[in-house]
């Protein structure tokens, strides 16, 4: 499975996941949500912390089992740090009104939602602008 993108591929702005479904159920939920810090990391970043994690932090551990120094060790740690620190520090911007309206019209079409809710939304957005 391919790793979430985080930036628009298109212009560089970041992307906002809008819909999650069941592989099981297919149950579907919708709505507005952000990606977790830890997406911010590499697919090799995310293996890293795996095995720090099953080796409990025991960095001798670590070298055993990847085979790697330990300085080189501590470089990646201070790595996936930086990109953990990044993440937890860059803004959160909240999606334009248009794209908030876009998707409340959405789910009344879809019938995620009911008409009466979905206007009741719409009614919301026109008083946080």
């Amino acid at each position: 499975m391919r790793k979430i993108l985080e930036q628009c591929p298109a212009c560089g702005s970041s992307l906002m996941i809008t819909g999650l479904r069941c592989t099981q159920c297919e149950t579907e939920v919708r709505g507005q949500f952000i990606p977790g810090k830890l997406s911010a990391l590499s697919e090799e970043q995310l293996t890293f912390v795996q095995i720090f994690l099953r080796a409990r932090g025991n960095l001798s551990e670590v070298e055993k089992v990847l085979g790697i120094s330990y300085p080189t060790i501590r470089n990646k740690l201070d790595e996936i740090v930086k990109v953990l620190d990044r993440a937890e520090a860059a803004p959160v911007s909240a999606p334009p009104l248009e794209a908030l309206r876009r998707a409340i019209l959405e789910q009344v079409a879809s019938g995620a939602i009911p008409a009466t809710e979905g206007l009741e939304r719409l009614r919301n957005l026109k008083g946080a602008s």
